[in-house]
């Protein structure tokens, strides 16, 4: 009867299975917040890249095919969030949901990205590049740095002191991988890529490379006035 009208029944005599439960929480929670940052914050900027881009360019800066595969490579890194490591900060305390948090931290993010969006494109116009180049350079500038920045915004600490799990790690270098290889693959021309030119490629590497470096300080800024 006492089993019956418990809520919880302790197979052995410890309570230390219940600070696991407590703490499997905890990390569930963490990580599916982790997981709802980097999508907000994608999707914003990509949003407000593709809206902006549209006013100004003569042309489409992906085709429908090239949108759907760059949201297939980038959620495939997120797939593996709830194995990725936490930091132990994470999960000292108890944590709610805070859509205020979610939206200023979608909002930030997702305008760093688009900034870096905006300079893809000055750059790409500047060199006159055809449609087809510009739609490469574009895929690839976009769906690596959004690989990459998963890096940053997964935790509050510099991305080098905080090492994430390595199913998170290794899918993510595939998807950079992959992504690098596409314009180079038989499947480019089904997809309406071509290849760059090397000193193109050199571009938009350090373009990726500032916006990482960008984005980290944007999350210093973030946290340190903008957390609740």
């Amino acid at each position: 009867m006492a089993k019956d009208a418990a809520q919880i029944v302790l197979l052995e005599k410890s309570l230390q299975v219940l600070v696991g439960g407590v703490r499997a929480g905890r990390v569930t929670f963490a990580n599916t917040l982790k997981y709802v940052f980097m999508a907000t914050s994608a999707n914003f900027g990509n949003m407000f890249s593709m809206a902006g881009a549209s006013l100004f360019l003569p042309f489409l800066p992906l085709l429908p095919k090239q949108i759907l595969l760059t949201n297939l490579l980038t959620d495939f890194p997120e797939m593996t969030i709830a194995s990725d490591n936490l930091d132990p900060e994470m999960i000292e305390q108890p944590r709610r949901w805070d859509i205020r948090f979610i939206r200023n931290f979608m909002v930030t993010f997702g305008l760093v990205s688009s900034l870096f969006d905006y300079l893809t494109f000055g750059l790409l116009l500047w060199l006159d590049v055809p449609e087809q180049q510009f739609r490469t350079a574009w895929f690839l500038e976009s769906v690596i740095s959004a690989a990459l920045i998963v890096f940053v915004v997964r935790s509050r600490k510099p991305f080098f002191r905080s090492k994430p799990g390595k199913y998170l790690l290794w899918a993510t270098m595939a998807v950079v991988a992959a992504t690098a290889a596409l314009p180079y693959s038989p499947a480019a021309d089904l997809i309406g890529f071509e290849p760059l030119p090397a000193e193109l490629l050199g571009c938009l590497g350090a373009i990726v490379m500032l916006y990482i470096f960008s984005a980290e300080l944007a999350k210093r800024w973030f946290y340190r006035f903008l957390q609740p």
